[in-house]
């Protein structure tokens, strides 16, 4: 066995080369590190959820694409996938996933008490959203907490507490990760249909467009009602005002359906992310 051809493609299994769920995933992660440490974050704890994320994401990935196995070989762009093709062993991709999470897991126990209990439900989350597409045609919004579980453990560990602003950018983020993630599911949305897996994407239908823009716009009005909580300044909104334009472009980019533009439209939410950090940033400065 060529080590270096498997290490590559545990890397491929973990999306190390598509870093976007990594900055989907560390945004909002970031927003909560500085509006609990009002701009001056531990850094200690910077390093623990950075690095959190990165794991857990590639965690994520991994048990995805177990999940998907079945699935997977028959949508065009998941086709070439490691499990899919048969590069990595369902086996093997559970032993990745379970070293992930015991390494990210060792990372928490650092931290307090608090904030190792909220990680049970973390994992919880991470582990089980692969599965909910069978079910539901709403795992977008499972996702949304998923990815923004990080907000309440990013409080616990910086306060010691879990105060009712973490919960409405939580919020905030679950509606953005239904934004984002319809469009990515969009993409699919053919394939999806044919081998029965479900997605908001599919069940909004020809709304798909205008009901991304209403939860980009919820999640823009419940930022602003954090800032507002939060005592933050213009430096904030001028952030705000910037991810509202990137909103507005992912509309266009949609414009057509076509599968380019929507994943570009997914892609685009980078920027959204980071606007509302650089007025983070802008604000506390």
């Amino acid at each position: 066995m060529n080590l270096a051809v498997k290490f590559r493609d545990y890397a491929q299994l973990m999306r190390l080369h598509r870093p976007i769920g990594i900055l989907l995933l560390l945004w909002p992660t970031l927003w909560a590190l500085w509006l609990a440490g009002q701009g001056r974050p531990d850094p200690y704890v910077f390093v623990v959820f950075v690095l959190g994320v990165v794991l857990m994401r590639s965690a994520g990935c991994v048990i995805n694409d177990y999940a998907d196995r079945d699935f997977d070989p028959h949508v065009e762009r998941t086709r070439d996938r490691p499990i899919a093709a048969g590069r990595v062993s369902p086996r093997e991709a559970l032993a990745l996933f379970a070293v992930l999470c015991l390494i990210a897991f060792a990372l928490v126990l650092t931290l307090n008490r608090l904030t190792i209990l909220l990680s049970f439900a973390g994992a919880f989350l991470a582990a089980t959203y692969p599965f909910l597409k069978r079910y539901s045609h709403l795992p977008q919004f499972y996702l949304g907490m998923a990815f923004g579980w990080g907000i309440p453990m990013a409080f616990a560990a910086q306060t010691g507490g879990v105060p009712g602003l973490a919960w409405i950018l939580f919020a905030a983020n679950i509606f953005w990760a239904v934004a984002y993630d319809t469009a990515y599911a969009m993409v699919d949305r053919e394939d999806d249909l044919k081998v029965g897996v479900k997605s908001t994407a599919i069940l909004f239908g020809r709304h798909d467009r205008a009901l991304v823009f209403v939860f980009h716009i919820v999640t823009i009005a419940l930022l602003a009602l954090t800032g507002a909580l939060a005592g933050l300044g213009l430096g904030y909104y001028a952030g705000l005002t910037a991810a509202s334009g990137f909103a507005l472009y992912q509309q266009r980019l949609m414009r057509n359906r076509d599968r380019d533009g929507c994943f570009r439209a997914f892609l685009n939410n980078n920027w959204f992310g980071a606007a509302v950090f650089a007025g983070l940033l802008m604000n506390y400065w």
